[in-house]
């Protein structure tokens, strides 16, 4: 008989989608990674949407969020998502199912959190649309580009953001953001002289 050597067993273990990156101060400016548990899509048959809502509310203590907006109870969060919308936080409820389609996109996004004094004159720099506090109000969400990556931007406070987009794109989301705080910041810096 001859005994076979076994191969060596191969251990993979899952890379944070944003490389010990975080918490990350420059300048003003705060990053950090606010990526839930869960994160699932919520798809649902035009017409269904007071009975959607109705159940969101039951199970989540919040209702579908209207267009480009989010609803928010404790950590639990529903975000206009295009036609769709996304709760963040909780496993959706069992019920939920019975009246929409639900998928897990929990390996699918990353949220970055925003924060700071000048935060909206850095995302001035990637961010194509108005994100002044006069006009996109707590509360408010778009679905835009942060640079050249489609991102979902959420206003969660008066100087602080949460920006949603494709786990695989969290490195760049983090270099652009990046570089465009430090060039804020030097301009600050150059100010102050």
């Amino acid at each position: 008989l001859i005994q076979e050597e076994s191969a060596p067993v191969i251990k993979l273990t899952a890379k944070m989608p944003f490389q010990n990156l975080l918490p990350l101060r420059i300048g003003t400016i705060t990053l950090s990674d606010e990526t839930p548990a869960f994160m699932t899509l919520i798809d649902y048959p035009d017409g269904s949407e007071a009975r959607v809502s109705e159940a969101l509310k039951k199970a989540h203590r919040i209702p579908l969020a209207a267009l480009n907006r989010t609803t928010r109870h404790a950590k639990n969060r529903c975000i206009w998502f295009g036609k769709n919308h996304l709760l963040l936080g909780p496993e959706p409820d069992e019920a939920l199912a019975k009246i929409a389609r639900l998928t897990d996109v929990s390996d699918g996004y990353v949220v970055l959190r925003a924060e700071g004094k000048d935060i909206e004159v850095v995302l001035a720099r990637l961010v194509p649309i108005d994100l002044a506090l006069s006009h996109f109000k707590l509360g408010h969400t778009a679905r835009t580009l942060v640079h050249n990556m489609h991102a979902a931007v959420i206003r969660v406070s008066d100087c602080a953001f949460q920006i949603i987009v494709f786990r695989s794109m969290a490195q760049t989301l983090m270099h652009d953001l990046m570089r465009a705080m430090r060039s804020v910041d030097a301009r600050a810096s150059l100010l102050k002289r």
